[in-house]
């Protein structure tokens, strides 16, 4: 059996990817390959696309595409079930994906747990600790540790006001259901996390923020909080959905107890996301959704559970994507993604530069790139994001605006709403001056500046 490879295809890429060029990267031209459409090379009303919404999504490697492509068309079965040649074959693609992945960021495959997204990833954590507040639910589990892992009334949840939802609402419903109090840590005016006046104390049991902020780009100081956080004794969970694409991520380096991120951000498929945890406490957790494949025994009036990671993975999984992922990770790193981390900060700080120029555009979050990872949002005051979002799709330009799925950062921030660039490996120099040209119609059409 062979698996599709990015590593060769990778390299032929490298030099390209990592100066912004798209070597590796589909160009489904109309007029050769039948009208089959390039997001990367037509965009809205026939003009060119400048994408810069990667902090969204992220566009795909031809190699990811062939991965998923090869794993139907040759090796598709449902995995860890049948006997028979093809399952075998699919059950060694999905555990080899399992394999790649965890050595991406450091860790041995048993610790990957494979979800639908970054989203689930955090909440497969609320609520397996949600469950261990259950009777019985920690029996046989050291005592020391089932204390760490039960939390409930007279406990408290630390989160930050530059969350996303998803690494937010998670734990307000969590608060809800266990009678555990809702802390944050407040955002300052710079966009920086205001860290001597974290409210991590003796009651705290859980510490749970990003890597980086999806609007502002702000690079998080994962050690300070971890080391408030392991003072009290407190589980660390760590929201790295925009950082993995961007910075050379090694969780024994972090210090968190989990991690998550997501496919579709790290050039990879939909459908697919990771939860990292230390195995000690993947093995003490009940587990989050049950039913087949996540079984060890079954009785008609009990069950038992298997080890992890596939306590946590009920049902039969997202197989194709996770393989796609896996190739998307040996095709950054293949690139390297200390390459990737500088391009992104030539990108981010070229982006502040030819903003600065324009006295009319306010910049939210740190202005010093060293503080910033693959994203830059800012406001023109006296025109909606909305609009400002919708002169650059009429120039090509593709970007995100509103609240970006954070709402309590903007109200910190006392902005309703932002427009935002993001960029990812193939992003170039050239794309940003276009945006920023694109850009210099706002003030001519709404009459700022």
């Amino acid at each position: 059996m062979t698996h599709t490879t990015a590593a060769t295809t990778a390299r032929d890429a490298t030099e390209g990817a990592a100066s912004g060029r798209r070597e590796g990267f589909p160009r489904r031209d109309r007029r050769d390959q039948g009208g089959l459409p390039d997001p990367l090379a037509h965009g809205p009303r026939g003009k060119p696309l400048v994408y810069l919404d990667s902090g969204a999504t992220s566009q795909k490697p031809r190699v990811v595409l062939d991965a998923e492509r090869d794993f139907y068309e040759h090796h598709n079965a449902a995995v860890h079930r049948g006997a028979h040649q093809l399952a075998e074959e699919a059950t060694d693609a999905y555990e080899t994906a399992r394999e790649r992945i965890g050595a991406f960021i450091g860790a041995p495959a048993r610790e990957i747990v494979f979800t639908r997204n970054g989203t689930d990833a955090i909440n497969l954590v609320a609520y397996a600790l949600s469950n261990a507040a259950a009777p019985g639910a920690l029996d046989g589990v050291d005592p020391a540790l089932a204390e760490r892992l039960r939390i409930g009334p007279g406990d408290e949840v630390c989160v930050t006001a530059m969350e996303h939802h998803a690494n937010l609402v998670p734990w307000q419903e969590f608060c809800r259901r266990t009678g555990a109090t809702l802390r944050w840590i407040d955002v300052d005016e710079s966009g920086e996390l205001d860290l001597a006046s974290a409210p991590i104390t003796e009651a705290t049991k859980l510490v749970a923020f990003t890597h980086v902020s999806n609007v502002l780009g702000t690079l998080v100081d994962v050690a300070a909080i971890v080391e408030q956080a392991r003072a009290v004794g407190a589980l660390t969970v760590l929201d790295a959905c925009q950082s993995v694409p961007h910075l050379p991520v090694d969780v024994a380096t972090l210090g968190v107890d989990f991690l998550a991120f997501t496919g579709h951000k790290v050039l990879g498929p939909s459908g697919i996301g990771v939860l990292w945890g230390r195995y000690d406490l993947l093995e003490a957790l009940p587990p989050y959704v049950t039913g087949g494949s996540m079984i060890e025994l079954v009785r008609i009036d009990s069950s038992t559970y298997a080890a992890p990671p596939q306590r946590f993975e009920a049902g039969v999984p997202m197989t194709a994507q996770a393989v796609g992922l896996g190739v998307a990770c040996e095709y950054l790193s293949a690139i390297g993604m200390e390459r990737v981390a500088a391009h992104d900060r030539d990108l981010v700080a070229h982006t502040l530069d030819r903003l600065a120029e324009r006295p009319w555009v306010r910049v939210l979050g740190p202005t010093d790139p060293d503080r910033r990872v693959g994203a830059v949002s800012f406001v023109v005051d006296g025109v909606h994001p909305h609009d400002v979002g919708q002169i650059l799709d009429d120039s090509g330009v593709a970007v995100r605006t509103g609240h970006h799925c954070a709402w309590p950062l903007h109200r910190a921030l006392r902005v309703p709403a932002s427009t935002r660039v993001s960029f990812s490996v193939y992003t170039t120099r050239e794309e940003i001056d276009a945006f920023v040209e694109a850009l210099d119609r706002v003030p001519a059409i709404f009459g700022v500046g």
